[in-house]
C-alpha cells in the first residue's frame, strides 16, 4: 500500500505516514478499470460465476430457503429482480440476501485461501440484483465483482487466522465489505463516498461460526450481501460514515483482529488477485473435508475389508480439521456438511459424497452414526488445510491408510472448466430448478461481451 504524500493523525493526535486502509482501498477500487484486469483474472471470474449457479441452483429448494423466501416475501419492497431457481420475484435487497443463501446453504461454492472465505456468494448476489434494476453490461459487473472479491479477501488475509478461531464467520464479516465494494464500482461512487460505504458497511459486518451447521448460518451470509448492497446504495445518496472504519482504533480490523496484519491489504494490490487463490469444490462440505473425504472415498474402494470390522479411523489433518469439524452425532444435513464423523463414515461405507450423501436421511442413518463415533483426530500443524491423512484400523489389525496431500478441487489439483459445467447440470437437476444449464452456462461464459449482465440471472429463475 503507497505511503500517502503528508502525514495523517490517528485519535490519539500522533502522526503517520501510513495511508489510510479506508481511503487507499477506495481509491484502488474507484481508479481501476478493466483493462487493468489480467486475462487469467478475467477468466477466473467467469469460473467463480459459473460455480457460483451452480451451488445455488442445488440450493434454491433447500427447506431453509423456502422458509426464509416464504418470511422474506411478507416484506419486499418490490418485484424487479430474480431468485435462482426460483418462479417469485422480490426487491433488488430481497433478491442479494436470498441468492446469497441459496449459493452458500450447501456448503458447495468456492473457497479463497487460506482465509477459508466463500468470496462469490456475497459479492455476486448484490450485483445481480443490482443489474435487474440498473443497467450494468458483462463488463461492468465483472470488473465490479473482480473488485468486490479482492477487498474482502484482503480484509480476510489482514484479520487471518484470529479472526475465524475466535468464532467470526469470515465469509459474513469480510462478505458485506466485498459486496459493498462491488456494488459502489458498479454505480460508479467516487472514491469519497466509496469510504462511506465501507463505513456503512462496517456496521453491519456480523457472522458466528456458532451458526454453521445450522439454518442460521444463512441469515449473516445473506445479510453480508444485502447489507453490502445497501452501504453503497446509501453512501450514493450522500448517506456518510467515519473516516477510518476499517483501520481506527474502534474500526473493523483493530475490533475484530487479534494481530491485524496491515500489510496483508496493501502488498502486491493491484499485482496480485484474490480470486487466483479461488478454489470450487466437488464435495458439498467444509473445505477442509475434502482431503477427508478424498481419501476415504479411495480407502472404499480397497478390496478385502467391510465397514463392521472397523475398530477405529484416524484423522491427521491441521488443527483447523479437528476444531471445525469435530461434530459426532449428527441430527441434519446441515449439520453433516461440517462433520468429520459423518464424511467420513458416508464416503467409506457408500463409496460416494454428494449432496444424497450429506441429507438428512443419511445424517439420521444408524449405521454411519455408529461408524463415525469410532473417529479420532490427530493435530499435525504441518499440514496445509487441502490435505490429510485417513487410516482405518481394522479390528483384524490389519491397517489401510491414505494420504492425500492436494485434494481434488484444491489449487493444486483445480476443477476444470468442463468440470465446473458438469457441476452446473448436475446441481440445477438436483435442485428441480426447472432451469436449462447450456444457456446459462454459454451466457456466462460470453459475459464479458454481453450488452445486459442481468441476462444469466433471467436464465438461471423460472422466468426467462
Amino acid at each position: 500500500m503507497e505511503d500517502s504524500q503528508a502525514p495523517y493523525r490517528d485519535r490519539s493526535g500522533h502522526a503517520s505516514t501510513r495511508l489510510p486502509v479506508t481511503k487507499s482501498l477506495a481509491e484502488f477500487v474507484h481508479r481501476t478499470r478493466w483493462k487493468d484486469i489480467p486475462s487469467v483474472v478475467r477468466h477466473e471470474a467467469k469460473r467463480s460465476l459459473v460455480n457460483y449457479f451452480a451451488a445455488a441452483l442445488a440450493g434454491c429448494s433447500d427447506t431453509g430457503i423456502e422458509k426464509a423466501i416464504s418470511v422474506y416475501g411478507h416484506f419486499r419492497g418490490g418485484n424487479e429482480a430474480g431468485l435462482i431457481g426460483r418462479p417469485e420475484r422480490t426487491d433488488i435487497l430481497n433478491a442479494a440476501a436470498l441468492n446469497a443463501m441459496s449459493a452458500n446453504v450447501y456448503d458447495f461454492d468456492d473457497t479463497h485461501l487460506p482465509t477459508i472465505i466463500h468470496p462469490s456468494a456475497p459479492v455476486a448476489s448484490s450485483l445481480f440484483a443490482l443489474a435487474e434494476s440498473s443497467r450494468l453490461n458483462g463488463e461492468q459487473l465483472l470488473l465490479a465483482f473482480v473488485l468486490g472479491v479482492e477487498v474482502e479477501c484482503r480484509l480476510g488475509n489482514a484479520i487471518s487466522p484470529g479472526h475465524y478461531q475466535r468464532g467470526w464467520h469470515i465469509t459474513s464479516t469480510c462478505g458485506v465489505f466485498g459486496a459493498a465494494a462491488g456494488t459502489a464500482k458498479a454505480i460508479n461512487l467516487d472514491a469519497h463516498r466509496m469510504e462511506w460505504a465501507f463505513g456503512n458497511a462496517s456496521a453491519q459486518s456480523s457472522g458466528l461460526v456458532e451458526t454453521l451447521g445450522s439454518m442460521s448460518k444463512s441469515i449473516s451470509v445473506g445479510n453480508a450481501s444485502r447489507n453490502g448492497l445497501l452501504s453503497a446504495l446509501l453512501a450514493s445518496d450522500d448517506f456518510s460514515g467515519p473516516e477510518q472504519p476499517i483501520e481506527g482504533e474502534w474500526g473493523f480490523l483493530r475490533v475484530m483482529g487479534d494481530h491485524v496484519n496491515f500489510d496483508a491489504i496493501g502488498k502486491g494490490l493491484g499485482q496480485e488477485w484474490a480470486l487466483l487463490s479461488n478454489t470450487y469444490t466437488p464435495y458439498p462440505c467444509g473445505v477442509v473435508l475434502s482431503p477427508v473425504v478424498e481419501a476415504c472415498l479411495g480407502l472404499s474402494r480397497e478390496a478385502g475389508w467391510l465397514i463392521e470390522d472397523v475398530e477405529r479411523v484416524e484423522l491427521v489433518g491441521h488443527p483447523l480439521l479437528r476444531e471445525r469439524t469435530d461434530r459426532p452425532g449428527v441430527r441434519s444435513g446441515r449439520e453433516a456438511q461440517v462433520s468429520a464423523q459423518h464424511s467420513v463414515a458416508v464416503a467409506l461405507a457408500k463409496g460416494k459424497a454428494g449432496l444424497a450423501e450429506f441429507s438428512d436421511t443419511c445424517a439420521l442413518d444408524p449405521a454411519l452414526r455408529g461408524l463415525g463415533s469410532r473417529v479420532v483426530f490427530l493435530d499435525d500443524p504441518g499440514y496445509p488445510v487441502e490435505a490429510a491423512t485417513v487410516t482405518v484400523v481394522l479390528r483384524s489389525g490389519r491397517v489401510l491408510s491414505r494420504k492425500v496431500v492436494a485434494a481434488r478441487g484444491s489449487l493444486a489439483a483445480p476443477l476444470t472448466d468442463a468440470d465446473l459445467e458438469a457441476k452446473v447440470r448436475e446441481l440445477a437437476k438436483y435442485g428441480g430448478s426447472g432451469c436449462s444449464p447450456e444457456p446459462l452456462i454459454d451466457a456466462l461464459w460470453k459475459l464479458e461481451s454481453a450488452p445486459d449482465a442481468s441476462l444469466p440471472m433471467r436464465l438461471a429463475s423460472r422466468i426467462a
